[in-house]
């Protein structure tokens, strides 16, 4: 893990690069999906929200079954040394940015008047972009990369006929809120063990905490309260966008982000420090982060916080604010 030298040539790619490679990570997800949420559709937010958990799963355990390494190094260079230690085939970055782009191109379709083939092209370029970017930072290979963005294809054309169905259970089954919890959990606890650490274990309980929380989230705001944001509210394409709407939707973003990003901490060093006090050690210990009994509570009980306070915290905070 020691950081390779290299000389950069053309930075208007290794830029344009870099930051596609971070629309497939952690703060894109953080920070688009409430958008979505908060500015654009429920029903939009939910069925995106669904496809990324369940892709992202399926990508991060596939990983580390099929076991296919990186591309070697030498002869490429990588640009980034967080996931050196995962596997390589499949690229979760492909399967992430292609799972988004084309189930919000296909959630929106019917819902609101835009050139579908406008839409079609944005997704494309989109998903080829942090496809492209895998390659360029050194971090998968073409199969890796194709075979991630087939594999969400795949899942989508599945998932698509079911959205709808799914969509109704878990915002009128009883059993929504237990199962959104109890499933997740066990899917963690039960991924496949390593030979070695690597953080697609933590990645994974992340992105399904977060699903957890938003989903249980949705189910509550559909029992107990009223639809906050509607397609009434904003209208995605062309019908002029005034500047009230604008101002009004960049201080939901604001607002919000402040608020999840506060959870966040808040959350990582309360439940840090209650698992340190059980397991007898101290917040700074990396190690003693990596084991699975603290891993995963750590993360989940993390991460669902911040999906129960995007979706539930936040919209209450707008309403207060005068933002609805």
């Amino acid at each position: 893990g020691c950081t390779q030298k290299y000389i950069v040539k053309n930075y208007f790619y290794y830029y344009l690069f870099k930051f596609s490679a971070a629309l497939g990570e952690e703060i894109f997800y953080i920070t688009f999906l409430p958008f979505t949420y908060w500015n654009i559709d429920h029903s939009v937010s939910r069925r995106m929200i669904i496809v990324w958990s369940v892709v992202m799963y399926i990508g991060q355990v596939s990983k580390d079954i099929l076991k296919w390494p990186r591309p070697l190094s030498p002869p490429v260079v990588k640009l980034e040394m967080r996931t050196v230690a995962e596997y390589g085939m499949p690229s979760t970055h492909a399967m992430a940015a292609t799972a988004i782009s084309f189930s919000f191109l296909m959630a929106t379709a019917n819902q609101y008047k835009y050139p579908f083939e406008l839409g079609l092209v944005a997704a494309f370029v989109f998903s080829m972009l942090v496809c492209l970017s895998r390659l360029y930072t050194g971090m998968h290979t073409v199969l890796d990369v194709i075979g991630g963005a087939l594999i969400s294809a795949v899942l989508l054309m599945f998932l698509y006929p079911a959205w709808d169905v799914i969509d109704h259970l878990l915002l009128t089954s009883p059993f929504c809120p237990l199962l959104s919890i109890v499933v997740p959990l066990v899917l963690c606890y039960n991924y496949p063990k390593l030979d070695f650490y690597s953080p697609t274990r933590g990645d994974t309980t992340t992105i399904l905490g977060a699903g957890a929380g938003a989903t249980v989230g949705f189910w509550l705001n559909h029992q107990y309260a009223a639809p906050a944001y509607t397609s009434e509210n904003f209208q995605l394409g062309f019908p002029l966008i005034t500047s009230k709407i604008v101002v009004v939707a960049l201080a939901r973003f604001f607002v919000g982000i402040f608020v999840v990003l506060l959870t966040r901490q808040l959350m990582k060093s309360v439940v840090l420090g209650m698992l340190g006090y059980r397991y007898k050690f101290p917040r700074g210990d990396r190690e003693a982060r990596r084991r699975l009994e603290v891993e995963v509570p750590y993360k989940f009980i993390t991460y669902s916080s911040v999906g129960f306070s995007a979706t539930v915290v936040v919209p209450l905070l707008h309403e207060l604010l005068g933002l609805m």
